[in-house]
């Protein structure tokens, strides 16, 4: 088991270098698909065996921790790092050259790809928090570059916003971890073993004061690469500028991990801490997301746009859920990654046929898609995002309200209910005015990109459902258990 948790970001990885090795853009097309099938072979492979230990970690030791966190988290980030690559060579297709020229421009984004979801699938498997902040790490670099992948103005902007912005977040985090390893030290821990989840999760007698300071700097610097408000500001420019399947892996894999990352800190220091503040600092943080996004979903925004803005809000919940930390709410977050990241990557990949038929809707909301495959793969993802049932994040988000009031906290629900009304009804006028109404241009995508499109939609809509029904086995479940 520890070599094949070690074995599938190698396979991604190796990907990155396969890919590179096609003389002709077909051929790096084909590779990237075979190498893409591996890795999420094994990394569901992975998932699956890690989700039936339940409670009890697979694997947990100094380098490597497999517990049913990694499990749904894996999962999600192989689902959505295959369609990501799937649906890549039509973004290619049709996209600008970038600073390189066609063949090497194919080469580099397959390889930063393959890279960053190597990065990403190594994140949950990871037992140690320094280790864990490296990887991290590592996935800002190479991320960066794909945001600014189109070469465009905008583009390199938003790449270098992303890339200062999170470097600055993290290099807080560094220094709290610094602190943790500094009060290790004092009882006498040293060595990076000090920093294991496991070791970190013995240590009850860290000094309070110190710890809390460097649980608040961890996480308030981890908040910044995972878009929390007000830490939020290259997250729209990001995740419009990016191409659709890297948005897609942006929004869907790397938000949601990185809050494990900073959520496995909040277990591990909590003792010394104290449940109560670690708890009130991800609630904090949950609202603040939630009542920043409420203003951006009701004004009319270009697609990308407004589903970053939707990351924002969704990011939001799932904190709620992780600050409250009981039994109903730990099963709404589990619930709420996996359909947030479905719902999401299937928002992008329409733009991809959305920008194609028309360039202009990059710079202002769709007001009518005429085309039957794109609106709606719009469609469902955006009542999927709004949690109408029967979408998975309405599952989720009640579990995660209920949890919140099992947990003694009623006027935070109360407050976050409203917003998540509030969000709900902007998304809803974006499902209205710019899927439902009357075009104003008719135009159509090319059948090649209605079929993919078409087919995604069908995959991830059943994924929704298959979410939805499967919720009612979560709660009270071994894997909700085993995060307690």
């Amino acid at each position: 088991m520890t070599e094949l948790a070690a074995l599938v970001p190698l396979l991604a990885a190796a990907g990155a270098a396969l890919v590179c090795l096609g003389r002709t853009p077909r051929d790096t097309d084909r590779l990237n698909v075979v190498a893409a099938c591996v890795t999420a072979a094994a990394a569901l492979a992975l998932a699956v065996t890690a989700l039936a230990h339940g409670a009890a970690p697979a694997v947990d030791g100094r380098w490597l921790r497999v517990d049913g966190a990694s499990g749904v988290f894996v999962a999600v980030i192989a689902v959505v790092g295959l369609c990501s690559a799937l649906v890549s060579p039509g973004y290619l297709r049709t996209s600008a050259r970038s600073w390189f020229t066609a063949t090497r421009s194919r080469r580099a984004y397959y390889a930063a790809l393959h890279l960053f979801w190597a990065a990403l699938l190594l994140v949950p498997l990871i037992g140690n928090l320094a280790v864990a902040w490296l990887v991290v790490e590592a996935t800002t670099a190479v991320s960066a570059l794909l945001v600014a992948f189109t070469g465009r103005r905008d583009a390199l902007e938003a790449g270098w916003k992303y890339l200062v912005l999170t470097t600055l977040g993290l290099s807080l985090a560094l220094l709290g971890i610094i602190v943790v390893a500094a009060g290790q030290a004092g009882l006498g821990h040293t060595g990076l073993h000090a920093l294991d989840w496991r070791a970190l999760e013995r240590a009850n007698a860290l000094p309070h004061d110190a710890t809390l300071v460097a649980f608040l700097l961890i996480v308030a610097g981890l908040a910044t690469k995972i878009g929390w408000a007000p830490v939020h500001n290259w997250l729209p420019d990001a995740h419009s500028e990016a191409p659709a399947p890297i948005s897609a892996l942006l929004s869907a894999a790397l938000l949601p991990t990185v809050v494990l990352v900073a959520w496995r800190a909040k277990s591990a220091l909590q003792a010394s801490v104290g449940a109560g503040t670690a708890g009130a600092v991800f609630i904090g943080f949950g609202l603040a997301s939630m009542i920043v996004a409420i203003p951006f979903l009701w004004r009319q925004a270009p697609w990308k746009r407004l589903l970053a803005y939707s990351s924002l809000e969704h990011m939001g919940v799932i904190a709620l859920g992780i600050g409250f930390g009981t039994p109903l709410a730990i099963a709404g977050v589990l619930i709420h990654v996996a359909g947030h990241a479905l719902a999401k990557a299937l928002g992008f990949y329409a733009a991809l046929p959305l920008l194609r038929a028309d360039p202009e809707a990059a710079t202002h909301a769709p007001a009518g898609v005429a085309n039957a495959a794109t609106a709606t793969a719009m469609s469902v993802s955006l009542i999927a995002l709004a949690g109408l049932p029967p979408s998975p994040l309405f599952v989720s988000e009640l579990l995660i309200a209920l949890g919140g009031v099992a947990a003694g906290e009623t006027a935070v629900v109360a407050v976050a209910v409203v917003a998540l009304a509030l969000g709900f009804l902007g998304l809803l006028h974006a499902l209205i005015e710019g899927v439902i109404g009357d075009p104003v241009k008719r135009l159509h995508a090319a059948r090649r990109s209605e079929r993919q499109i078409a087919a995604l939609t069908v995959a991830l809509g059943a994924g929704l459902l298959a979410l939805t029904a499967a919720a009612t086995l979560v709660p009270g479940s071994a894997l909700v258990d085993g995060l307690l």
